[in-house]
C-alpha cells in the first residue's frame, strides 16, 4: 500500500456502503484498502489491518445507527489503532476524515475525541458521494495547509434535518461582552447585562455561526483584557461589545463589532430608542452582526440569500419572547439574579417572574426560566423541594404549550428531572430534542454532559464535554460534570485535576471542595482530602465532608461529632450526604434509612446514585435494586455501571 492510500473503517452491517464510497474514491483515481477486496486468502487478517492503518495516508471511519447500537466490533479496535498512531503526529497533520451515513446525532455519537477535531460529512447519497471523493482527492493532492485541507475534506455537519453549513477555519465566530451600564442608577445593571443576553442567545440560535457562551463572555466583565486576549481566550475572530443609557421610558444603546486579529473596527451604530422599541432594536443589531459577519469575513455578497434571510433567521431564533415591555424589564431582573446564583436571590427571582406572568401569561421564555429558578432553588434549600418540584415541572410543560420549539423550555424540562423529577427517559427525549434544535449552543452541551453522567453513559459524557469546552471554557459547571464522569470512570485523577480546574474558575462554589476530598480520600490520599474539605464554606458541606473524609482518615471521635451536628442542623435537605457518612462508616441499614428520607425529600443529591463511587458498600445489598428502581435506574435506557 502507498503513503498515498485510504483506509476506510466501518461496521460490516455497513458493507454495501462502504463498497459505494470505495467505487466512488476509485473512479477519481485515489488507492483505497478495502478490506473485502485486498485481503488474500494466506494474509493474517488482523496484521494485516494493524500494517494498512500504520501506513494510510487518511482513515475515514463510518458511523452510522450500526456503529452506535454496537459497544464492542472489530472497527472500534480500527478506531483505537488509528487514534494511537495519531497521537505521534503533528496537531496540523489531516488524518482524520470521518463520515456520517444515515440518521446519526454527531453530539451523541459513541466515537473517540480525536474524530470531533474534524469536521463530518454526510454521505446520504450518490452525489455526496463524488462531491466528498473530489475534496479528498484535493486534501491528497497537498493543496493548501494541512489543516485547511482537513477541514475542506468534510464542509457539511446535520443534526436531524437542520444544517449547519460550512464549518471551516473561515466560520463566523463571535464573543458578546457584557455591556457596559451607562445609565446614572448602578441598579440598571440588569438591564443592560439582559440585553447583552438576550442578544447572546438570539446568535447562538444561528445557523452558521459560532457564539461563545455567556458564561465565559461575561466572565470578563469589569476587567481590563484587550480584545485580542479575549478573542484568545475564547477563540473567536470578533467581539461585540457595547453600553446603554437608560433614562425613564427613553434608552440608548451603542455597540461596535470589532476584529480580534487586527482591533479594526467592522461596524458600529447607536440607537435611540424607546423601551417598547428593545425587541425591535435587538432584532435590528442581532441582523446588522449576522450579515457583516457573513460578508466581511466569509464573503458573502449583500443580495445573497443567506443574507437576505438574516431576518426570517432572527424571528425564528427569538421564539418564545413577550411583546410587553414591563414583562420583559421583571424576566431580565430575574435571569440577572439567577446568574449570580446565590440561594438568597431566588426568591426576588421567582417574585419577578411570577409578577411576569401574571402581565404575560403567554411567556413562554419566562415559564421556562421560573421552571429553572425553581428547581435551582429547590436543589440550594431555598425552597421547599416537594411543592417547588412540580411547579417547576408544570412551568416548563407550559413553556413547551406555547413553544414547543423553545429550547429553553426543553433545557429546564432536563434540569428538572435531573435535580428531582428522575423521569430519565423524558429527560433523554427532552435532551435529544434540545440538541437537535441548538446542537452547538453551549447551554444544552454542558447540560447534555450532567445528564449523560448522571445516566452512567461515559463516553457520551466525555464527547459532549469536549464540545463544550470549546463552545464555553470558562465555564465551571462543565467542568464539574466532566469530573463526575471521569471518576465515574474510574479515572480519578483526572478527575481530580477536573475538580481543581472548577476551584480555579469558580473559588466560591458550594461543594467542590467536598467532592475533591472525597475523590482524594477514596485514593488513600487523606492528608490532601483532609486539607481540601476544611477549605469549604458552607456548614453542610464542611460538616458532611468531616464525617466522611474524617472518619476515612482515622479521625473517628471528630467525624462522629461532625455527623451529629449534620443531622441535628441540615437533615432537610443533606439526607443524601448523611447517608455518605454512614455508608463510609460501615453503617449500612442507617445508610439505607435516610437513602428513604433522600427519596421522600426529592433530594438532588440521588441523581447520582447510579455512578458516585461511594455507594459501592451498599452495592450488593437486597435493598439496593429495589431504591435503584424506585429512582428510575432499573429502565432499559439506563447503561450497567
Amino acid at each position: 500500500m502507498s503513503q498515498q492510500a485510504i483506509f476506510l473503517s466501518y461496521a460490516s452491517q455497513d458493507a454495501d456502503a462502504a463498497h459505494r464510497i470505495c467505487d466512488t474514491l476509485r473512479a477519481a483515481g485515489l488507492e483505497v484498502w478495502f478490506d473485502q477486496s485486498e485481503l488474500r486468502g494466506g494474509d493474517a487478517w488482523d496484521a494485516s489491518i494493524r500494517k494498512q492503518i500504520k501506513e494510510c495516508a487518511l482513515f475515514v471511519p463510518m458511523i452510522s445507527c450500526n456503529t452506535q447500537a454496537r459497544e464492542e466490533g472489530y472497527f472500534r479496535l480500527e478506531w483505537k489503532l488509528a487514534v494511537d498512531r495519531s497521537h505521534l503526529m503533528a496537531d496540523n497533520k489531516a488524518f482524520f476524515v470521518p463520515v456520517m451515513l444515515g440518521d446519526v446525532s454527531e453530539p451523541t455519537a459513541l466515537v473517540p475525541d480525536k474524530f470531533r477535531e474534524r469536521q463530518w460529512s454526510q454521505l446520504n447519497d450518490e452525489n455526496a458521494i463524488a462531491a466528498f471523493a473530489g475534496r479528498v482527492a484535493k486534501l491528497l493532492a497537498g493543496s493548501g495547509s494541512p489543516a485547511n485541507n482537513a477541514r475542506e475534506v468534510a464542509p457539511v455537519l446535520e443534526f436531524g434535518s437542520a444544517s449547519l453549513g460550512p464549518q471551516t477555519d473561515e466560520t463566523p465566530s463571535i464573543a458578546v461582552l457584557a455591556f457596559a451600564n451607562r445609565s446614572a442608577s448602578a441598579d440598571d445593571e440588569y438591564f443592560s447585562d439582559g440585553l447583552a443576553d438576550e442578544l447572546l442567545n438570539v446568535l447562538a440560535k444561528i445557523r452558521g455561526l459560532r457564539v461563545a457562551a455567556r458564561t465565559s463572555a461575561f466572565s470578563f466583565k469589569g476587567k481590563s483584557a484587550t480584545i485580542t486576549e479575549i478573542g484568545r481566550a475564547l477563540n473567536v475572530t470578533t467581539v461585540l461589545e457595547g453600553s446603554v443609557r437608560k433614562s425613564g421610558n427613553r434608552v440608548r444603546i451603542s455597540v461596535q463589532l470589532i476584529k480580534v486579529a487586527d482591533g479594526y473596527q467592522l461596524w458600529s451604530e447607536t440607537y435611540d430608542r424607546t423601551l417598547g422599541d428593545v425587541f425591535a432594536t435587538q432584532d435590528e443589531i442581532a441582523q446588522a452582526v449576522v450579515g457583516e459577519l457573513r460578508g466581511t469575513l466569509v464573503g458573502e455578497a449583500p443580495g445573497s440569500a443567506k443574507v437576505t434571510g438574516v431576518a426570517a433567521e432572527i424571528a425564528t431564533a427569538a421564539i418564545g419572547r413577550s411583546e410587553n415591555a414591563e414583562a420583559h424589564r421583571l424576566v431580565l431582573q430575574a435571569r440577572f439574579l439567577i446568574a449570580r446564583s446565590a440561594a438568597s436571590d431566588y426568591f426576588r427571582a421567582i417574585d419577578y417572574l411570577r409578577e411576569a406572568l401574571r402581565l404575560d401569561p403567554a411567556y413562554a421564555l419566562a415559564w421556562a426560566t421560573l421552571s429553572t429558578a425553581l428547581t435551582y432553588a429547590a436543589a440550594l434549600g431555598a425552597a421547599p423541594v416537594v411543592p417547588s418540584n412540580q411547579e417547576s415541572l408544570e412551568a416548563a410543560r407550559q413553556a413547551l404549550r406555547l413553544a414547543p420549539d423553545l429550547v429553553e423550555g426543553h433545557l429546564a424540562l432536563v434540569r428538572h428531572d435531573i435535580m428531582h423529577g428522575w423521569d430519565w427517559r423524558g429527560a433523554d427525549a427532552a435532551m435529544q430534542r434540545a440538541l437537535q434544535l441548538a446542537p452547538g449552543g453551549a447551554e444544552v452541551l454542558g447540560t447534555a454532559v450532567l445528564l449523560y453522567a448522571v445516566l452512567g453513559k461515559f463516553e457520551e459524557s466525555l464527547a459532549l464535554g469536549h464540545r463544550a469546552r470549546e463552545r464555553d471554557p470558562l465555564n465551571a459547571r462543565t467542568y464539574q460534570s466532566l469530573a463526575y464522569t471521569l471518576r465515574g470512570l474510574g479515572r480519578f485523577d483526572e478527575a481530580i485535576a477536573m475538580f481543581r480546574r472548577v476551584i480555579e474558575l469558580s473559588p466560591d462554589g458550594v461543594s467542590i471542595h467536598f467532592y475533591l476530598g472525597l475523590t482524594l480520600s477514596h485514593q488513600d490520599r487523606h492528608a490532601e482530602a483532609v486539607a481540601e474539605v476544611e477549605r469549604e464554606t458552607a456548614e453542610w458541606a464542611l460538616l458532611a465532608g468531616i464525617a466522611t473524609i474524617y472518619f476515612r482518615a482515622g479521625r473517628v471521635p471528630e467525624s462522629r461529632d461532625a455527623l451529629t451536628r449534620l443531622m441535628q442542623v441540615h437533615a432537610t435537605h443533606s439526607a443524601v450526604q448523611i447517608a455518605m457518612a454512614y455508608t463510609v462508616r460501615g453503617e449500612l441499614d442507617a445508610a439505607f434509612q435516610w437513602l428513604v428520607r433522600a427519596y421522600d425529600q426529592r433530594d438532588s443529591g440521588l441523581a447520582f446514585m447510579k455512578t458516585n463511587e461511594v455507594w459501592q458498600p451498599l452495592r450488593k445489598d437486597a435493598r439496593w435494586p429495589v431504591l435503584m428502581k424506585k429512582m428510575g435506574f432499573a429502565d432499559e435506557l439506563m447503561c450497567e455501571t
